[in-house]
């Protein structure tokens, strides 16, 4: 078959060969482009060392001197570029303590992780594949290179990137590999957050963000998020769902749109279940308050994940909302707007869409007709321009200052105030208006 390459990569693969040296397109940019998928980036192998890079190459950035890598810019885009090498002492199921720099290209691809991310390819010999990468792709099955438990142990965010790439390519983890998982599960525990969540991340976005649900199956997420694998085998018997806790997760996640943001708050906005089921006299499960204790959750296992505090915030929002019935009316969709703002307000119907779509089907049409008739008033709203927020009002505290008011939470109280009945009627957004009614509103209270 025809190789079609990145011709950026093939320049600097052309100038290295011209000084001498070996180099090759290596491991994800040769799966994607055998299997018709377009690579997010190129990396490239060479026999060259990084000192011969930089004197090859006018604009290079030392990304990871350390191991081995320079990035090399051209056209404006990055191509790491690394040195053959066999990785040297590990430090318990973590990243290589030391690497040592090779010459021959067969033990670079012998020291990789999974088959199909250990083929190389030049324009000189083609596809270099001494690991059975494509044949594993054509099985399409995730396999280690060489024995599963020396790549778990060597390195243990492997064993969550098999899941990964099962999510990103629809493959399936050969058996041996998926064995030396289970056995080595608890190694997770010793990688760094950081290194966690992008893995997560990249599930998440992936086609078959779900497949979370392999971690439970091999054990990994009871080291990585343990309230959300509590939810898988927690009942649910009530007439609103057909799943337990865990699966009904699965199928929300399933359901949403590729947004980060989104499809974290739908890993998580049942996860505090299992901290409250109720079982009433009928026998059926009730899980009063399970929202806040899901945002509590949502936030604590968000921030030992170390994700950004902003994203935080949103999700925990979305989370502590994903059961608020808003009511088809203007008054209610712009009280939940002041909330969450008109972004995250559309992402919380998209929410609640995934949610209900994971229950019972036969209550799925009537929950989906009032989740479009508010959204159809928030567009109304949003497109005639109407005050949700206190920052919409035509006054402010200086405002109220001036009208006798000292500075504190009554100016808050009273702009808050304001705001509810501007929330009912717009036509009260006037600076005459609104001070007559801050006014009246102080004298009520010194009465």
């Amino acid at each position: 078959m025809q190789f079609n390459a990145d011709k950026g990569a093939l320049s600097i693969i052309e100038k290295i060969n011209k000084a001498g040296y070996e180099a090759y397109i290596a491991g994800g940019a040769v799966r994607d482009t055998l299997m018709g998928r377009t690579p997010h980036d190129y990396d490239i192998a060479t026999s060259a060392p990084p000192e011969v890079i930089k004197r090859l190459f006018s604009r290079t950035i030392d990304t990871g001197i350390k191991h081995g890598t320079v990035t090399v810019v051209c056209n404006k885009t990055g191509y790491e570029v690394t040195v053959f090498r066999r990785d040297g002492k590990y430090c318990d199921g973590r990243r290589p303590e030391s690497v040592e720099f090779v010459t021959d290209v067969r033990e670079d691809c012998m020291r990789r992780d999974f088959t199909i991310n250990a083929m190389m390819y030049s324009p000189e010999t083609g596809i270099l594949d001494l690991c059975g990468g494509r044949e594993d792709i054509d099985k399409r099955i995730i396999r280690c290179v060489g024995e599963p438990e020396k790549r778990f142990t060597e390195d243990a965010l492997r064993m969550l990137r098999a899941v990964r790439f099962r999510a990103v390519l629809g493959f399936d983890i050969e058996a041996e590999t998926e064995r030396a998982i289970k056995k080595y599960a608890v190694l997770i525990k010793k990688v760094s957050k950081e290194r966690i969540l992008e893995e997560l991340n990249k599930i998440l976005l992936s086609e078959h963000p779900d497949f979370i649900r392999d971690l439970h199956r091999l054990g990994l997420l009871k080291f990585i998020i343990p309230q959300l694998d509590k939810c898988f085998g927690e009942p649910q018997r009530n007439k609103y769902h057909i799943y337990d806790v865990g699966e009904h997760i699965m199928q929300t996640v399933k359901n949403t749109p590729p947004d980060l943001i989104l499809r974290w708050a739908a890993l998580l906005h049942d996860t505090g279940k299992p901290c409250c089921p109720s079982t009433d006299a009928n026998g059926i499960i009730h899980f009063y308050g399970h929202h806040r204790e899901s945002r509590r959750i949502a936030a604590d296992v968000l921030h030992r994940l170390h994700m950004d505090t902003a994203s935080i915030k949103d999700i925990a929002l979305l989370v502590e909302n994903h059961d608020y019935r808003v009511e088809p009316s203007f008054a209610a969709v712009k009280r939940m707007m002041s909330k969450t703002g008109d972004e995250l307000f559309e992402k919380l119907m998209l929410l609640q869409k995934a949610d209900n779509l994971a229950k019972n089907p036969k209550h799925y049409p009537e929950k989906l007709k009032r989740i479009n008739s508010a959204m159809s008033i928030y567009r109304q709203v949003i497109a005639s321009n109407q005050p949700y927020r206190i920052s919409d009002l035509v006054v402010n505290g200086s405002d109220l200052m001036k009208a006798g008011y000292k500075q504190g939470r009554e100016i808050g109280d009273t702009l808050k105030s304001l705001l509810d009945e501007v929330i009912i009627d717009p036509e009260l957004n006037t600076r005459s208006r609104l001070i007559r009614r801050a006014a009246e509103m102080k004298r009520k209270r010194f009465k």
